[in-house]
C-alpha cells in the first residue's frame, strides 16, 4: 500500500496522511489567508512527515497554483524526490467519503469500480480552469470524467458575487435574456448606482469570470426571494433560504430541469422564484428550489450510475450540510436501488478536502503499480 501525504485547500485547510488504508487528519488550520494559518499547514506537515510509519509515496495537493498548500506540497515532494500529485477539487470531495469508508468492510467500494459522485459547494479550480461547483462526476480508479454540471452562471465583480447575492440574482435574470429587470429589481435594495455598474458588468462581460457553483445558484436563488442581498456571515443565504423552505412540506415529485448535452439547466426554476416572489410566496420558492434541484440530480445521477453500471452514488461538498437538499437526494437515490455514500465523521466541506486528496493519490499509485495485492486487516 501507498503512504501519500495530502496538504489540502485554501479554505478551512486541513492536512493529511494516508498509510495502509489508514488515514490520520490534523487540526483545522483555517483559511490560507494569514500568516498563521500558513505557519500551521506547514508544522502539521511536519508532524505528519513523522508520523509515517516509512516513506512517504506521494505528497497530493489542489490544482490551484497559487494556494500555499500548493507550495507547501510541491517543495515537500521536491525535497523528498516523490511524485507531486494534483487532484481536482471536486474529485477530492467524492474522494473524502471513500477514503473514510475504506478499501475494507461493509463499506467497500472496489477502488477499481466505478462509482458517480455528486459534488456540490462554493468553488474549486476545474480541469478546464474555470470555477467549478455543480459537478457530476464518473470516479473510478482515482480518475474522474465531468459527465454533467449546473448552468453556468457569470460573477459580476468576481469573488465579490460570492459575498454578495444579489449579484448571482442578477447574474441569473442575465443569462435567462432578462437583464433589464436588473435595475429595477435591486435598486431600491442596493442603490442605483450599483445595480446599474452590474447590469453594466454583465453586458460587457467585465471582471465576470463563469461558474458551475451550486453554491451560487444558492446564493441567486434567496436574493431572487428577497431573502438576502448581501452575506454577514459565510453561506448566510443558503441558510436562509434552507430555513425558510424547511416551513413548507414538500412536493411529492417534480419533472426535472432541462439537461441539454449534459448541463442541468436551473434558469426556468429561477424565472418560477422571481414570480413567486412578486407574488408574495418566498417560502413556496424556497422550497421548490430546494425539491426541483435535488430531484434534477438525482435524475442525472440516476441515469449515469445506469450507464456506468456503477452501484453506488457519493455525495461531497460544503453544500451537502444543508439537510433538506441532502435528505429528497438521498431518497430519491436510494428509492432506485442504488447505494449512498457520504462523509460522515470527516467533514463533507473543504475542512476534510485533505482525506480525499490523498486516497485519490493512493489509488493512482495503487493502478500504477498492479502487481502490489490490496489486504484486508
Amino acid at each position: 500500500m501507498s503512504r501519500v501525504l495530502a496538504t489540502g485547500a485554501f479554505l478551512k485547510n486541513s492536512a493529511a496522511l494516508w498509510q495502509d488504508g489508514r488515514w490520520a487528519l490534523s487540526a483545522m488550520h483555517g483559511d490560507l489567508s494569514t500568516p498563521q494559518a500558513c505557519i500551521a499547514l506547514e508544522a502539521s506537515v511536519a508532524a505528519l512527515l513523522k508520523a509515517a510509519e516509512g516513506p512517504i509515496d506521494a505528497v497530493a495537493h489542489d490544482l490551484h497554483p497559487d494556494f500555499h498548500s500548493t507550495r507547501v506540497a510541491l517543495s515537500l515532494a521536491a525535497r523528498l524526490g516523490v511524485p507531486a500529485v494534483g487532484v481536482q477539487h471536486h474529485l477530492a470531495h467524492i474522494g473524502v467519503a471513500l477514503g473514510e469508508a475504506g478499501l475494507c468492510g461493509e463499506a467497500e467500494v472496489p477502488p477499481t469500480q466505478a462509482v458517480i459522485g455528486i459534488a456540490l459547494d462554493g468553488v474549486g479550480l476545474g480541469d478546464d480552469g474555470t470555477a467549478w461547483g455543480g459537478e457530476l462526476l464518473r470516479v473510478q480508479a482515482g480518475q474522474a470524467q465531468r459527465l454533467a454540471h449546473l448552468q453556468p452562471l457569470l460573477l459580476p465583480g468576481g469573488d465579490r458575487a460570492a459575498r454578495q447575492p444579489w449579484r448571482m440574482a442578477a447574474a441569473a435574470l442575465h443569462a435567462m435574456g432578462r437583464a433589464d429587470e436588473i435595475s429595477p429589481r435591486f435598486a431600491p435594495r442596493v442603490g442605483r448606482a450599483a445595480a446599474e455598474g452590474v447590469a453594466g458588468l454583465l453586458l460587457r462581460r467585465l471582471n465576470c469570470p463563469v461558474t458551475t457553483s451550486a453554491g451560487r445558484w444558492f446564493d441567486a436563488a434567496a436574493a431572487a426571494l428577497g431573502l438576502c442581498d448581501l452575506h454577514q456571515e459565510e453561506a448566510q443565504a443558503a441558510m436562509a433560504l434552507e430555513a425558510l423552505a424547511a416551513t413548507v412540506p414538500a412536493s411529492d415529485s417534480t419533472t426535472p430541469l432541462p439537461m441539454p448535452e449534459g448541463v442541468i439547466d436551473l434558469r426556468p426554476l429561477l424565472a418560477e422564484l422571481f414570480e413567486l416572489a412578486d407574488a408574495g410566496q418566498a417560502a413556496a420558492g424556497a422550497r421548490r428550489f430546494h425539491d426541483m434541484l435535488a430531484d434534477s440530480l438525482a435524475h442525472a445521477a440516476i441515469a449515469a450510475a445506469q450507464q456506468a453500471a456503477a452501484g453506488t452514488v457519493v455525495l461531497g461538498g460544503g453544500c451537502f450540510f444543508n439537510r433538506l437538499l441532502t435528505q429528497r437526494l438521498q431518497a430519491r437515490l436510494l428509492a432506485a436501488g442504488l447505494r449512498v455514500l457520504q462523509p460522515q465523521a470527516v467533514s463533507a466541506g473543504d475542512a476534510g478536502l485533505a482525506l480525499g486528496q490523498a486516497w485519490v493519490a493512493a489509488q493512482r499509485l495503487r493502478i500504477a503499480a498492479p502487481q502490489e495485492e490490496l489486504t484486508c486487516a
